[in-house]
């Protein structure tokens, strides 16, 4: 079963008992806000967006609609109505998990100087710490580069076997690419999915071979859907969230 699915079926029944009060389609990150103040956010593929005045062409209204209607959206091969629904879940799913540990992934892991790592998506805060931390870091990234150091997207599936350590973007469920990547690094030591679009929600990657979690739960909804309507991002994000890394697998 695709990871999706296992998040779907896991906040099906809480998604029934809420309506969803507000969504934004931001350049940079979408956001939903249910009808309980919870928030959550997911990445805006802004490079594939529809032509025209109307990017968004799906079921509407959004607000009011029930959050179960929305949160089905993730299977969605429309990237902008998966990053709804993605948004969806994180909002139904934005409580500090158990055992969590606050701050920046680096802080979790156990980085040797010999390691290489795989980055699939440019996480351009952590190259700086990664590469003064260990022996090699490879990118993969789906937007072409002349950076000789990022690689496309597809080489991936290759070339993360040999990796010691792999960071995942979570766009990675909007695009439906996770699963596919998961299979090609499970040898890893370590797997991480990363980003503000990552559900904090391990129960739903317990049959995985990801390691943590790291994501964010969001402390002031008013302030994530001005930034968010504003078409900003992630560094926008920081006075409004709290970051978390969530241990599963054998490190729980």
């Amino acid at each position: 079963m695709a990871v999706r699915h296992n998040i779907i079926d896991l906040l099906s029944s809480q998604a029934t008992e809420h309506r969803v009060g507000d969504v934004r389609i931001g350049l940079g990150y979408t956001a939903v806000i249910l009808d309980n103040g919870r928030t959550g956010v997911a990445y805006t593929f802004r490079q594939t967006l529809q032509g025209g005045c109307s990017v968004f062409l799906g079921i509407r209204p959004l607000a009011g609609k029930p959050a179960s209607d929305l949160l089905q959206l993730l299977n969605s091969q429309d990237r902008i109505e998966a990053a709804v629904g993605l948004a969806t879940a994180n909002a139904l799913a934005n409580v500090r998990p158990s055992q969590a540990i606050p701050g920046d992934v680096l802080n979790a892991l156990r980085l040797s100087p010999s390691d290489k790592i795989g980055m699939v998506g440019y996480f351009m805060p952590l190259l700086r710490p990664l590469r003064a931390a260990v022996a090699t870091v490879e990118i993969f990234e789906e937007q072409q580069s002349s950076n000789n150091e990022v690689f496309p997207s597809e080489a991936a599936y290759d070339r993360l076997s040999s990796c010691d350590i792999v960071l995942i973007t979570s766009t990675s469920l909007i695009n439906h690419s996770l699963d596919d990547l998961l299979e090609a690094s499970q040898s890893c030591r370590d797997i991480v999915l990363l980003g503000s679009s990552t559900p904090l929600l391990p129960e739903a990657f317990q049959d995985t071979p990801i390691t943590y979690l790291s994501g964010i739960t969001i402390n002031d909804s008013n302030g994530i859907l001005q930034v968010v309507s504003e078409g900003g991002g992630t560094r926008l994000f920081k006075p409004y969230v709290t970051k978390w890394n969530v241990p599963i697998g054998a490190h729980s």
